[in-house]
């Protein structure tokens, strides 16, 4: 069997944010091409972004600094850079940074571009009432799965919540996995190749044509990930997954859970025009 790894932080009596990016889930660029000044400022300015969350929406300029791994003068050209142009906003009173209204405008554009963002939201909203965990919704973007949109039953004591935008790991996520399973081996870099080094893989994906859910259960972490896919003219076009504890979410494909999962990806399948081919 595959060794599972951690696909979100560990959870705690608190909202918990799944931090991807510090546990080595995100996928990072060459590290050639990390050096180079104009693609080191972007990555450090997407940073910035990405440290703020539904859980963390007002940060310091050290815990940006932390975050980036600079000096403060570093983190605070950034901070002013990102400023002037909208995208953060700094609360002088409270010393607090914040995302700017500029984020609201990009955020309508990325759905805009990406329909299915909406037409899944009451899928979505169905399945969290259903099932009482989180629901994230994935996209490829090319390379591996990335997040478009995350509900979160706000009810629980224990919620695992999962940051927008985040990068999963290709094959070692529950939805990466799902869409190694259903695009074309050549659509997807490196796959054929970790496929003849990996006979468990290539038997696990299999098993995900063959029952449509990934399961995913990092061993040090108390959480679990179970993800199917959502297709449209045939073609897988997202994953949906149900986040919660191994207490919570049963690790069996015949689970109410799993089953819920199924059924509501197979009515979004329906609706973008596609039958059923689980």
């Amino acid at each position: 069997m595959l060794e599972p790894v951690p696909e979100i932080a560990p959870v705690s009596p608190a909202p918990a944010e799944a931090d991807y990016f510090a546990s080595g889930e995100a996928d990072e660029l060459p590290r050639a091409e990390r050096g180079t000044p104009a693609i080191q400022a972007v990555e450090r300015a997407a940073t910035i972004l990405g440290a703020f969350s539904v859980g963390r929406p007002r940060l310091s300029l050290n815990e940006l600094t932390a975050r980036l791994g600079t000096s403060k003068a570093t983190a605070h050209r950034y901070t002013k850079a990102l400023r002037s142009v909208n995208l953060l906003r700094y609360d002088e009173r409270e010393a607090l940074y914040s995302l700017g209204p500029q984020v609201l405008t990009l955020s309508a554009a990325a759905r805009a571009g990406l329909p299915i963002i909406t037409i899944a939201g009451p899928y979505m909203e169905e399945l969290v009432r259903e099932a009482g965990e989180t629901v994230v919704l994935s996209v490829w973007d090319g390379d591996t799965a990335v997040v478009v949109r995350v509900d979160d039953n706000t009810d629980r004591t224990v919620r695992i919540s999962v940051r927008t935008g985040a990068r999963l790991s290709m094959s070692r996520s529950a939805q990466g996995r799902v869409f190694c399973a259903f695009l074309d081996e050549d659509e997807i870099g490196g796959l054929g190749a970790l496929l003849r080094r990996s006979p468990d893989l290539r038997q696990e994906l299999e098993a995900i044509r063959e029952n449509g859910i990934s399961v995913n259960t990092p061993v040090d972490n108390g959480v679990r990930t179970i993800a199917a896919p959502v297709f449209q003219d045939a073609a897988i076009v997202a994953t949906m997954a149900i986040v919660g504890t191994t207490a919570a979410v049963a690790d069996e494909t015949s689970s109410p859970a799993a089953q819920s999962l199924l059924r509501v990806c197979r009515s979004l399948t329906q609706e973008l025009g596609s039958g059923p081919r689980l």
